[in-house]
């Protein structure tokens, strides 16, 4: 059975467009794979906390020499990945947060970001662990700032999930929601376009 993980890393609970365009590409993927199974991680709901000493102190412990506390947040983040690893197809909403992605994804990203589970160093350099997914990221946009100095979000996000093994990744763009009503519905209407081809 094919699983799906639709990760939204929206800053609002209500109205956020990346959120529900990932929603609509997650739902024709859905209907293009008869009994995938859907998955849904709201990065806002379900909210993680930002590194500090504590976190760190219990990626880096061994396991066997953790305390209650860093076991429980070692768990935590072992379940992120467990279920990042279940998935044949991760799709995730990313707004353009002043140039960059949600400091609620930068936190997931931190969390799986695991150094002998999500990726290793060999004598060849890194290799990342995570690896046979498709991953569609649907990034919403208030400017146009595909290819220009200001999208510094698609190289951070082709760099990382590269990094992790995620090679095969797809942009969808909804650019110039926020320049006015006319290039709202195109930017709309192009990614809904894209939706329909990627799925």
């Amino acid at each position: 059975m094919t699983t799906i993980l639709q990760i939204n890393s929206a800053a609002r609970s209500q109205g956020a467009q990346s959120t529900l365009l990932a929603n609509e590409l997650t739902a024709k993927l859905q209907q293009a794979t008869p009994g995938a199974h859907v998955v849904t991680r709201n990065l806002l709901t379900d909210a993680l906390p930002h590194l500090d000493d504590t976190i760190l102190g219990a990626f880096f412990t061994p396991a066997g020499q953790r305390t209650a506390e860093q076991q429980a947040i070692a768990d935590r983040s072992e379940m992120l990945i467990a279920e990042l690893m279940a998935a044949d197809i991760i799709v995730i909403g990313a707004p353009l947060y002043n140039f960059g992605v949600s400091s609620q994804l930068k936190t997931y990203f931190d969390f799986i970001a695991r150094a002998g589970i999500t990726f290793r160093y060999g004598a060849a350099g890194a290799e990342g662990l995570v690896t046979g997914k498709k991953v569609y990221v649907v990034s919403a946009r208030g400017g146009k700032y595909l290819g220009t100095p200001g999208d510094s979000q698609t190289p951070f996000l082709t760099t990382f999930l590269g990094f992790l093994g995620m090679s095969d990744v797809s942009f969808i763009y909804a650019e110039g929601l926020n320049m006015g009503p006319e290039l709202a519905d195109a930017a709309f209407a192009g990614a809904r376009q894209a939706i329909a081809l990627a799925a």
